[in-house]
């Protein structure tokens, strides 16, 4: 037998879900033109701000220039009109010219002014159209595989992306939890049966075996979806050695809470009977076997989490049920729950 003793047990819930990259991005042209060159290997890992392609430059070089030579001759003209301005407001005051003239030599100079600004962002926009013919990567992370190549004609707007940049590590894991399930954890929560539980998650991949690393819940869905009934919970994990990739299925160990004063049974001692509910057998007093109705909320490991039918202290038959029968009276035998053991409720004869 095992002696059961009471205690806060941490329940989990194995959701399934897929991963998804912590960031994607997508290279798009910003200007029209050839693509000259590709200056990344397909796969590889990129840097932030590292130059991806580069788009025939020659047109926006000409534009930028053009700009420049308007902006010279802007310059060039407000410094003519400026003397002229000031002259005539010394004439105006020796009454030499009219007051109309010397207005009208303001005006021109204030036009002149705005002339520059115009000329000064039309450099400014040439500059930034030259600096777009090479196409650098908004994040860093893993690139995929080129969607044009040189001699391509690409422009500003278009459907297919040059290529797509991916952050995988830390990586996300997307998983679904029914709402049902939800709005009874929160009213346990509300009730103060169960506690709120921590925010580590545990992963296990597509061949079953553990992933290596811990990860955090970060958030879940504010809506259920109509479709399924279900709300999305988001994990991040970290991701070093890139085991994990993007649209992967996985299994999440997520705690859904701390259960108060639970008692943790050994599953090898607990049946069910005709109706499949769960029994066990008890050594009560007088070293008699009494059978007991259970609740129960969940597998823990090797343990059923037992919410109802048994109590602090209870003895419970882990072996030799077959031999015991509730009414009878045994010999108690304390066992251990971690491997084989002898029986742990031998009949004796009756007093």
């Amino acid at each position: 037998m095992v002696a059961l003793h009471a205690s806060d047990v941490a329940v989990h819930t194995e959701l399934s879900g897929r991963t998804a990259a912590y960031r994607v991005s997508e290279v798009r042209p910003q200007v029209n033109g050839i693509v000259r060159k590709r200056l990344f290997e397909e796969g590889s890992m990129v840097r932030a701000g590292q130059v991806l392609y580069e788009i025939e430059p020659g047109p926006f070089e000409a534009a930028h220039e053009q700009a420049q030579a308007t902006l010279a001759t802007s310059q060039a003209t407000i410094a003519s009109l400026r003397g002229k301005a000031e002259r005539f407001g010394e004439l105006v005051k020796a009454n030499a010219v009219s007051r109309q003239e010397h207005e009208e030599a303001q005006a021109a100079l204030v036009q002149a002014q705005a002339g520059v600004k115009a000329a000064q962002a039309a450099v400014k926009a040439a500059r930034i159209n030259l600096d777009f013919t090479r196409i650098t990567a908004p994040i860093a992370g893993r690139i995929g595989r080129s969607g044009v190549t040189e001699g391509a004609l690409v422009a500003p707007g278009q459907a297919m992306a040059l290529a797509t940049i991916q952050r995988l590590d830390p990586i996300y894991v997307d998983v679904v939890q029914s709402s049902l399930e939800l709005t009874k954890l929160k009213r346990r929560f509300i009730s103060g049966d169960m506690a709120p539980a921590s925010t580590k998650v545990g992963l296990r991949m597509e061949d079953g075996l553990p992933y290596p690393h811990a990860g955090t819940l970060k958030f879940s869905e504010v809506g259920v979806d109509a479709a399924t009934g279900s709300v999305t919970l988001r994990a991040e994990f970290p991701n070093p050695q890139g085991l994990l990739l993007p649209g992967m299925y996985v299994r999440a160990q997520v705690e859904s809470g701390v259960e108060r004063q639970a008692i943790l049974a050994p599953q090898r001692g607990v049946a069910r009977n005709e109706k499949g509910e769960p029994t066990a057998l008890v050594v009560g007093a007088g070293d008699k076997v009494e059978l007991r109705p259970l609740e129960v909320r969940s597998a823990e490991g090797e343990h059923w989490v037992v919410t109802k039918g048994l109590r602090e202290g209870d003895r419970l038959v882990v072996d030799g049920l077959q031999r015991a029968h509730p009414g009878e009276k045994v010999k108690p035998v304390p066992v251990s729950t971690a491997g084989a053991s002898p029986a742990a409720a031998t009949p004796s004869p009756a007093d």
